[in-house]
């Protein structure tokens, strides 16, 4: 049977404890994804079945995301103070002008996400998806003044040796696994790399366009999954998500039910280290050798 080679099993219960930063069993981030698509052309979610393209319907309905949800989102975070990870297409410095400058202005941190989620990298070959990721990597670090120190995914998308050339390029971190609710080190070719757990079911696509789940449900489960893991962090350091995209829950029927789910999250903040992935990802990175599994 074909196996991946990244990492071996670790059972959770077995593992080194350890606390994140001020005694906190939990690490909260918060994940924002500011995604750019082509017009007539290329992936894209969906609210409504896709005509024939140019598909005007939700191309429009993503775009509200950029133009409208990201603002909301912002106001929310500044009210409730959340630090948040932007994930972050490259094409957005173009295609959204200000909106990064917003988020930078914040303090937040920003994550590479490809360059446009029109498009998959897992498909390309080698030569080509290192391209993508070099270009990516670079426009964000001349618009942020560093490289990006994370990366995930355009659609959680990866090749054969993805990991490998992430490493290569110097990311510390990536977001596309969920294995786990704790970081784990994976071998790649050169040097190891840190997979920081990222929701796929606290994710506003796949749980409102995939599962067609709601507002309200949604926001119910983010509550029920952090009061759980913060009950079962008690006994071992465990790391939460919460991915959003603006033109999913910034729509205001959603954002009305997402702003109390994080006020509960803020309101706990005492109990919690709410933080951002990157400071997740170097924490752990300097813990001794052999508690993080992997290492």
């Amino acid at each position: 049977m074909r196996r991946h080679g990244r990492y071996d099993y670790s059972p959770i219960r077995f593992r080194p404890r350890y606390r994140w930063p001020n005694g906190a069993g939990l690490a909260v981030y918060i994940a924002v994804n500011l995604e750019h698509f082509a017009f007539g052309e290329g992936l894209g979610a969906e609210l409504a079945p896709g005509g024939p393209q140019p598909d005007v319907l939700n191309y429009a309905w993503r775009d509200y995301g950029n133009r409208v949800g990201a603002w909301r989102l912002l106001d929310l975070f500044d009210e409730l103070d959340l630090p948040a990870s932007v994930l972050v297409n490259s094409e957005i410095y173009d295609g959204a002008p200000g909106l990064a400058d917003a988020f930078r202005g914040r303090g937040d941190e920003f994550v590479g996400h490809g360059r446009t989620n029109s498009e998959r990298q897992g498909v390309l070959d080698e030569a080509a998806e290192a391209s993508l990721i070099a270009e990516a990597t670079a426009t964000i670090a001349a618009r942020e003044g560093a490289p990006p120190r994370g990366w995930l995914g355009p659609w959680i998308s990866e090749s054969q040796v993805t990991p490998d050339l992430l490493a290569e390029a110097g990311y510390e971190y990536l977001l596309d696994w969920c294995m786990d609710d704790q970081p784990i080190v994976l071998r790649t070719r050169s040097k190891p790399i840190l997979a920081l757990p990222y929701p796929q079911e606290i994710n506003d696509v796949p749980m409102i366009v995939g599962r067609k789940v709601e507002g309200p449900a949604f926001a119910r489960m983010i509550v029920d999954h952090f009061d759980e893991m913060l009950a079962q962090s008690a006994a071992e350091p465990l790391v939460m998500g919460v991915a959003l995209h603006p033109y999913i829950v910034g729509q205001p029927h959603r954002l009305r039910h997402l702003r109390g789910a994080l006020a509960h999250i803020a309101a706990r903040r005492e109990q919690i280290w709410l933080t951002r992935a990157g400071d997740v990802a170097a924490y752990a990175r300097a813990l001794p050798a052999g508690i993080v599994p992997g290492a």
